[in-house]
């Protein structure tokens, strides 16, 4: 038995995931992010003032790339860090007001894409789609 792209879970989900990243990217462009502080500013549009471990954990992401992602953020004034009151060890990550001006231009624009990416499917298909893919990634956790 050969190895068939097509039917390869993992190559379905990376194109599919590069397509969104694609699409995103040249809706979130224009307003000065990229889709690698994206995912960073949707959990600090949750709820700032995490430190960066905390950030890494809900992200599932490694240090160094975090850490490359808020000195980023940081650069281009959509952070800012402070020391963690508490403990001196600590930093957290607080945003900016132009990070919080952007949150619901840029969500709508992430909500196009959900959009039209799974505009072909019907509500209910949305939602199993949506099940099965929590399921694989709770598979790989």
């Amino acid at each position: 038995m050969s190895f068939s792209k097509d039917d390869s879970a993992g190559y379905l989900a990376n194109h599919l995931a590069r397509l969104f990243a694609r699409a995103l990217q040249a809706r979130i462009k224009p307003l000065g992010l990229s889709t690698g502080t994206f995912p960073a500013l949707l959990v600090l549009w949750e709820g700032d003032g995490l430190t960066q471990r905390e950030l890494i954990e809900r992200l599932d992401i490694e240090q160094p790339t975090m850490a490359n992602t808020l000195t980023r953020m940081e650069r281009d004034g959509l952070i800012q860090r402070r020391q963690d009151p508490t403990d001196g060890r600590a930093q957290r990550i607080w945003l900016t007001e132009q990070a919080r001006a952007l949150e619901g231009v840029a969500t709508a624009a992430a909500e196009a894409v959900n959009a039209q990416a799974l505009a072909g499917l019907a509500a209910e298909e949305r939602v199993v789609f949506l099940g099965l893919i929590r399921k694989v990634i709770a598979g790989l956790q």
